[in-house]
């Protein structure tokens, strides 16, 4: 926890397995986009989420390299189908 930041603060804690490879490729993708985070050889990334945004990206960054190819083609045909209500 961040010293500066207020007790009152709750720390987000968001555990994935990322394979060794992939891990390299979300560190640089998640510094790209600013937001910090650090990662070391046989250690897991560790990224600091404070905003639902941060959450989010974070969460679209490790989807991206987690999911099979095949995975992300049926998700993206499904959003395209999606028609709003109404």
């Amino acid at each position: 926890m961040n010293p500066e930041r207020s007790t009152a603060e709750a720390d987000l804690s968001f555990f994935t397995e990322i394979d060794c490879r992939d891990r390299w490729q979300v560190y640089f993708r998640l510094r790209e986009l600013g937001i910090p985070c650090h990662c070391q050889a046989h250690c897991p990334l560790l990224a600091e989420v404070h905003t639902a945004d941060t959450a989010l990206q974070v969460w679209s960054v490790v989807n991206r390299v987690a999911r099979s190819r095949q995975d992300l083609v049926t998700w993206l045909d499904q959003c395209w189908t999606l028609k709003p209500q109404g």
